[in-house]
Formats: C-alpha cells, sequence, structure tokens
C-alpha cells in the first residue's frame, strides 16, 4: 500500500528567514493512488500581522485567524496525519522550508519534514514535462483539463485537492482529451454506442507539405524560438542572473534544450532561482501573446 499526501500552505509572506508563517494546511490523502476522500485541513493564528501582498493572493486576514489555534497547539495531529508519507507540493521547498521553520520554532523537538516524509515536487516534474512551457497550477490545469473555475483566491485545501487531479493526471498516462462532447475528461463514460466506419468508404487525401513549405515552417519556428530566447536572456540579465555566468555557457546555442542541459550543472538552489524568473516570464511572455490575439 502506498500512502500519498497532497499538501497545500498559505502563509503571511514569502520568506520564513523574515519570521513569516504559515497560516493553512491543506492535505488529502491518496492510497495506491486512488482519492480516499480523507483530508487534514486547519487555519492557524500566526501570531503576527499578514502581509497585504499575501492577503490579497489567499484573502486571510490576522483578524480572521486571530481566534485559529497555534502552530505548536496542532502539530501533534498535524505530523500524525503526514508521517511515512509521500509528499506531493507544487514548488516544495517553498512549502518545506515553511514547515521546517514551523517545526525549528517548537523547541522541543528536533526534525524536520525529511525525518518524517518523502517528498516528491510536481514543478520540477511538470517542468521535465513540459521544458519551456508554464508550469504553475492554473498553466496545468488548462493543459490537463482540470476544473479550476473556483480558485479566484488561493486556498491551501482546494489547492491540495486541484493538485491531486494534476499529479494524477501528469503521471498517470495518456489524458483523455474529451473529443466526443458526451463524453467526460474525468469519468471516461462514453455514452454513444461505438460507431463502426465502412469499410468501402473513401481514403481520406493526404496532402503532404511541400519542400518550400518544410523549409518555411521550420525558419518560422526557428524565429520564434530566436524572439523568444532573447526575450528570456534579457529578462534574467534584468535580474542579476547572466547566462554567461554558468560553467558550460559555451555549449549554449541558444536552443530550449540547450538552456535546460547547462542549468542542470549548477547547485540546486541556484537552479530553481533561474527556473523561478523563467517561470514568471513565460507567464508574462505567452499571457501577452494571448493578449495579443484576443
Amino acid at each position: 500500500m502506498t500512502r500519498q499526501i497532497v499538501l497545500d500552505t498559505e502563509t503571511t509572506g514569502l520568506e520564513p528567514s523574515e519570521n513569516h508563517r504559515i497560516i493553512e494546511i491543506g492535505c488529502i490523502e491518496l492510497i495506491d493512488r486512488k482519492l480516499t476522500g480523507n483530508h487534514y485541513h486547519q487555519y492557524i493564528n500566526p501570531e503576527r500581522d499578514v502581509d497585504k501582498g499575501a492577503v490579497e493572493v489567499h484573502g486571510l486576514s490576522a483578524e480572521f485567524l486571530s481566534d485559529k489555534p497555534t502552530f505548536s497547539s496542532i502539530y501533534n495531529e498535524f505530523q500524525d496525519f503526514i508521517s511515512g508519507a509521500e509528499l506531493i507540493i507544487h514548488n516544495a521547498p517553498f512549502d518545506v522550508g515553511f514547515i521546517d521553520h514551523e517545526f525549528a520554532k517548537l523547541n522541543k523537538i528536533d526534525v524536520c519534514i525529511n525525518d518524517i516524509c518523502t517528498v516528491v515536487d510536481t514543478l520540477v516534474m511538470a517542468r521535465q514535462r513540459h521544458p519551456g512551457q508554464r508550469n504553475n497550477l492554473n498553466a496545468l490545469c488548462k493543459r490537463y483539463f482540470v476544473d479550476n473555475s473556483k480558485r479566484d483566491l488561493h486556498g491551501a485545501l482546494l489547492d491540495a485537492e486541484i493538485l491531486a487531479d494534476v499529479y494524477l493526471l501528469m503521471t498517470g498516462g495518456q489524458v483523455d482529451f474529451a473529443l466526443d462532447i458526451n463524453r467526460s475528461a474525468h469519468d471516461g463514460i462514453i455514452k454513444n454506442e461505438i460507431r463502426r466506419l465502412s469499410e468501402k468508404r473513401s481514403q481520406l487525401t493526404v496532402h503532404l507539405a511541400s519542400e518550400e513549405e518544410l523549409l518555411a515552417h521550420k525558419e518560422k519556428l526557428s524565429k520564434i524560438n530566436r524572439t523568444y530566447m532573447s526575450m528570456l536572456i534579457m529578462w534574467l540579465n534584468n535580474n542579476s542572473l547572466k547566462l554567461e555566468n554558468i560553467n558550460g555557457f559555451e555549449k549554449f546555442n541558444g536552443s530550449t534544450s540547450s538552456l535546460h542541459s547547462i542549468l542542470k550543472s549548477i547547485p540546486e538552489s541556484k537552479k530553481n532561482e533561474y527556473y523561478k524568473y523563467i517561470d514568471e516570464f513565460n507567464e508574462n511572455y505567452w499571457n501577452e501573446g494571448e493578449a495579443s490575439k484576443s
């Protein structure tokens, strides 16, 4: 039996090093890749103010949290729920960093997440499967046809539920694209009977692209890639992340694959910083492209 916990948190701010705290935990249980209906959800009094920017993201104010239990009072039940499980987290260093920070504030214990659980980072997984694309949770919902229409604000339990669906689809083989309007992308049930095509039907005509069209298509893709990469490099430079400072930069040939290849050679913490800004760039780049088409 494999027990997995899909976990998400909301916090007072971005940096535990600035004593920001966890204010909400949401966990969804999977047993052998099946949702059990068992979950853990808790709002937490951080005993400090919540940053204005954070409130705009999740809507949780210090006033709302003032009568909620502190982390120290829910530690035991939270640890009991996750202990021994494989944690599924999107951008795991963020959530794990905050949980370890909360553990460290409890002077009576000396434990961190990796002592009691293993961790799978779905952001790393998504980047490996979809390099050069947006891989935030909203983008993955769109890619895997997961309904996130209720996600006006971030919420730990809702985001954990959504991530559970995304994770199962992302790791479960081919996704059902629901080409039939009477077919559900989630339940996989076809309501119409199968219609067999006649063997006497006329054959489809296949129109192959000419050499000239293939060359023009290749050049178009190359131009798009050059434009994308030059804008990305400018974005990284503006954020003090120059590619030429990386060992192995001489192997960079301007392609997306060579970018990911040289990023593999740098320390994990620095790599995460690069990918953070690459994700932010992709978010802006593709949103602007979609806006220009509307």
